[in-house]
């Protein structure tokens, strides 16, 4: 009787993570970031990608993973659960991006275009003049 019980808890303990794992495994995707200019189409290296879950009420989930592009502007994380994904991308001298995707196959690859900063106009004024117009 020992022996039996012995061998069902044996086989429990052996089996069942294993089997957890494979499904785990067959719901998690790779998830593969190009991150190129907008205006040439050109790599941006260094950038700094950060990839968070999104929960089903549509707010940010705890943790997340901050990557860094290569010099072929590529960056890429295993393991990343099926589901909402926010990426967002900050380099210096491009507006910061962002933007949800769904993550629903074994391998997910996301292509960012970041764009230069715009000009800035104010209402009170030429641009670095200091001085408000006045329209009287």
């Amino acid at each position: 009787m020992r022996t039996t019980r012995f061998l069902f808890v044996t086989f429990a303990l052996l089996v069942i993570p294993v089997l957890l794992a494979a499904t785990a495994s067959a719901q998690a995707s790779t998830v593969k970031v190009l991150v190129i200019k907008d205006d040439s189409g050109k790599p941006v290296r260094n950038a700094a990608v950060v990839l968070h879950p999104v929960k089903q009420n549509g707010k940010q989930a705890k943790g997340g993973i901050e990557l860094k592009t290569d010099a072929e502007g590529k960056t890429e994380s295993d393991g990343m659960p099926y589901g909402t994904l926010r990426v967002q991308v900050i380099a210096p001298g491009f507006q910061t991006f962002g933007n949800d995707y769904t993550i629903n196959q074994p391998e997910q690859i996301v292509t960012v275009r970041l764009k230069r900063p715009r000009e800035q106009y104010t209402i009170y004024g030429e641009p670095g003049s200091g001085q408000a117009k006045d329209k009287q």
